[in-house]
C-alpha cells in the first residue's frame, strides 16, 4: 500500500477497533484469534487491487448512493442466463437496454458433481465452478460490469459448507479440529434434544435437522439438506476463516454481498436456532470488517421472515449491520392480493414498511430464483373471516389453475399436508395468466396478462428500495417444464422457474404486437421514471391512500414538491375510485394524459403514475 493507502486503512480501522475488539472478545475471549484477525484485515487491504480501492473512496463519499432510487437490479443463473462469466460478459449490452445496473450472480462457486442446492452446497469459497469459468474471468466481468456502471451481487453462503469441502472431508475422516467446525455428535440424545425445539426446514423433501454418517459412527447438523452440513460459528477459527473467504470475494470486485440464510447461523440447545443474538454480533462484526477493508461494499441480509424479525438485521443508526434486506412480507403479500382480489392486507404490510425509520432499505421483487411462501399476517386476516389453513389451500389451488377463475400455471414445492403449508413455483408471466394465454392463443386474455404482469412491477417499483427483477421476467418467459426430464431436478419443483434464458423471445423486444416486446418496453418506461423522478428516493414520505374499494391500492409518494399517486386495480374489472385527496388535474406519467383523480377510471388489471400539479392541496402527509 502506499503511504496514503495505508494511513486510510489505519483511519477505517482506528474508527472500529474497539467496538470490534469488545465483541470478538465478548464472543469468543480469544485475543490470540482477534490479533490474527486484525492481521489478515490489513493483508486484505494490502491485495484489493487498485481500482476497488478508488471505488471505496468514492462511496465513502456518498454512502448512501444505493438509496436514490435510480438502481435496478436482476437475478440470474450465470449459465442459465449466458452460459459462463464470459457470456455475461457479452450480454453487457443487452443489460444496459434493459435498463438494469445491477446484477445478482446466483452461486456460482465450486460445487462437487450431483446435489449442489442450485450452487448453494460450496466445497471451494475461492474457486468458481468449472463449468462457469474461473476466479480470473469473475475479475473480468466485475471490471467490465463497472466500466458500464453495473454493480455486481454475489451470495456468500456462510451457514453451512459442502458435505465434500476440505473442512467437511477431514472431519469425517475423524479429525477432532476438523469436526468442530460443524455439530457433530456419536450421542443420539443431543440431536434429538435439538429437534424438539428447532423448526424443520424442509419436512418433506429433507426431514430433521440432523443427518446419521455411517461411515464415520456420527450424527451431523444438516438444517437444510443432509449434502450441507451447518458451521458452528462458536469455534473462532470458523468465524476468522469464513471472513478471510468473504474478504477475498470482495477484492475480486464485488459491489453487493448477499448473506445467505443468516438468521440460522448460531446455534444453542434449548432455542429455535433462529435469530439469537449472537448472529446480531457476528452480522455487525462483519459490516466493521467490510468498512475497514472494502467499504464499497454492501450487505445484503437474507431473512425471509415476518417484519418484526427482519427490521433487526438493519441494526440502530450508530451500529448499523445489513445495509439491504429483502421485503418478503410484501412479496408474498402481493401474491396473496392477485388471488383474492383484495388489496387490504397488502395496504396494511405496506403502511408497516413505510412506518420504518427511513434508513431502513428493502429490495423489492416479485419473483427470485426460490418458492412463494405464504408467511403471511393471519392475525388480521383472521379480523376478515379469513382462517389460515384453508386460506394456504385456497392460495396452492388458485396458482395451480385449480380455484375458479385463475389462470395461473405454478406447481407446489414441498407441500405438507398435515399442516397445509405449501410453497409456490412459477414464474412471474405464468403466474399471471401469460402462459395459458399464450397456449389457448386467446389474444384478449394475453392483454389482461401482460396488464396484470406489468401491474404488479409498477407496484412493485413504486415501493421504496431497489426493485429487483428475475432474468426472462423481463420477455414475460413462462415456466420451464424440462427440469422433469433431468433426473438431479425432477423433485425440485424450483426448477420450474429456474430455466434457460429464452433468447429467441429477447429477439422479439422491439415488437409491440408481442407479449415480449410490451413487457420490456413497459418494464423500461418504469426503470426511466424512478431514475428521473426524486419522489421515488428512500427520503420520500410514503403512504398508502384510501381508495374507497378493496380491490385498488394507491400509494402516493411525496418529496421536495413532487407528488406522485400510483393506482392499481387487482380485479378483472374495469374500476372508478375517488381519491379526495388528490384534487385537482393529475397528468398520468406512463402516457402523459391527464386524469381527475376525484373520479378516476382504472380498467382491468391496470395502473397509473399520476403527477400531481402544482395548484393542488396540500397532501395529508403535511398536515
Amino acid at each position: 500500500m502506499t503511504r496514503k493507502e495505508e494511513s486510510l486503512f489505519r483511519a477505517r480501522l482506528d474508527r472500529h477497533l474497539d467496538e470490534l475488539r469488545w465483541l470478538y472478545m465478548e464472543l469468543y475471549d480469544n485475543g490470540g484469534m482477534f490479533a490474527e484477525l486484525c492481521d489478515a484485515l490489513y493483508r486484505a487491504a494490502q491485495e484489493r487491487p487498485a481500482a476497488l480501492k478508488e471505488r471505496d473512496v468514492q462511496r465513502e463519499a456518498d454512502p448512501e448512493w444505493y438509496k436514490s432510487g435510480g438502481l435496478t437490479g436482476m437475478m440470474m443463473y450465470i449459465d442459465n442466463f449466458a452460459g459462463d462469466l464470459d457470456g455475461v460478459r457479452e450480454k453487457l449490452s443487452y443489460l444496459e437496454r434493459a435498463g438494469v445496473d445491477l446484477i445478482h450472480l446466483m452461486p456460482f462457486l465450486d460445487t462437487m458433481p450431483g446435489r449442489s442446492d442450485g450452487g448453494y452446497a460450496v466445497a471451494d469459497f475461492r474457486k468458481v465452478r468449472p463449468d462457469l469459468g474461473t476466479m480470473e474471468d469473475l475479475e473480468a466481468l466485475t471490471a467490465a460490469c463497472h466500466e458500464k456502471g453495473i454493480n455486481v451481487c454475489m451470495d456468500f453462503v456462510m451457514n453451512h459448507t459442502s458435505q465434500d469441502h476440505e473442512w467437511a472431508r477431514r472431519a469425517r475422516a475423524g479429525d477432532g479440529e476438523y469436526m468442530s467446525r460443524y455439530f457433530f455428535f456419536a450421542d443420539p440424545s443431543i440431536p434429538q434434544e435439538y429437534e424438539k425445539t428447532v423448526p424443520q426446514v424442509f419436512p418433506t423433501t429433507a426431514p430433521g435437522n440432523f443427518t446419521w454418517l455411517p461411515d464415520c459412527g456420527h450424527y451431523v447438523m444438516t438444517s437444510f439438506y443432509p449434502y450441507q452440513w451447518d458451521l458452528n460459528y462458536r469455534e473462532p477459527r470458523v468465524f476468522n476463516d469464513m471472513m478471510y473467504d468473504f474478504l477475498y470475494l470482495a477484492n475480486r470486485g464485488m459491489d453487493m454481498i448477499r448473506l445467505d440464510a443468516v438468521p440460522y447461523i448460531w446455534k444453542e440447545l434449548g432455542t429455535d436456532c433462529r435469530n439469537l443474538p449472537q448472529v446480531h454480533t457476528i452480522v455487525r462484526m462483519m459490516r466493521m470488517i467490510a468498512e475497514i477493508v472494502c467499504p464499497s461494499v454492501i450487505l445484503l441480509g437474507e431473512v425471509v421472515m415476518e417484519p418484526v424479525k427482519v427490521a433487526p438485521y438493519f441494526g440502530t443508526p450508530e451500529k448499523p449491520e445489513c445495509h439491504l434486506l429483502y421485503n418478503v412480507t410484501t412479496m408474498c403479500t402481493t401474491w396473496h392480493t392477485v388471488a383474492t382480489k383484495d388489496v387490504r392486507l397488502l395496504r396494511r404490510q405496506l403502511d408497516a414498511v413505510n412506518a420504518l425509520p427511513k434508513q431502513y432499505v428493502f429490495l423489492n421483487y416479485l419473483r427470485c430464483h426460490d418458492d412463494i411462501g405464504w408467511g403471511l399476517d393471519y392475525g388480521a386476516l383472521a379480523q376478515w373471516g379469513i382462517t389460515e389453513v384453508p386460506h394456504k389451500k385456497f392460495l396452492s389451488d388458485y396458482f395451480q389453475g385449480l380455484a375458479e377463475g385463475s389462470v395461473s400455471r405454478g406447481e407446489l414445492y414441498n407441500a405438507d399436508p398435515s399442516s397445509g403449508d405449501a410453497r409456490q413455483c412459477g414464474t412471474t408471466a405464468s403466474l399471471c395468466g401469460i402462459e395459458k394465454a399464450g397456449l389457448e392463443n386467446d389474444a384478449e386474455a394475453m392483454a389482461r396478462a401482460v396488464r396484470l404482469d406489468l401491474t404488479l412491477h409498477a407496484m412493485m417499483f413504486m415501493q421504496t428500495g431497489v426493485p429487483l427483477l428475475y432474468s426472462g421476467d423481463e420477455i414475460a418467459q413462462v415456466n420451464d417444464y424440462s427440469y422433469k426430464d433431468d433426473p438431479e431436478k425432477a423433485d425440485d419443483s424450483r426448477y420450474l422457474h429456474r430455466g434457460k434464458m429464452r433468447w429467441d423471445l429477447a429477439g422479439h423486444i422491439e415488437d409491440p404486437s408481442t407479449p415480449e416486446g410490451q413487457v420490456f418496453r413497459g418494464l423500461g418506461t418504469l426503470i426511466a421514471l424512478r431514475r428521473t423522478h426524486p419522489a421515488f428516493g428512500a427520503s420520500a414520505q410514503v403512504q398508502t391512500l384510501d381508495t374507497g374499494d378493496d380491490g385498488v391500492l394507491a400509494i402516493g409518494r411525496y418529496l421536495d414538491g413532487q407528488r406522485i399517486v400510483g393506482v392499481f386495480n387487482f380485479t378483472g374489472e374495469e374500476k372508478s375510485v375517488a381519491l379526495p385527496h388528490a384534487p385537482g388535474t393529475s397528468i398520468d406519467l406512463f402516457t402523459g394524459k391527464k386524469y381527475t383523480l376525484e373520479r378516476l377510471h382504472i380498467p382491468a388489471f391496470g395502473c397509473y403514475y399520476m403527477e400531481q400539479g402544482s395548484t393542488y392541496a396540500p397532501s395529508p402527509l403535511d398536515q
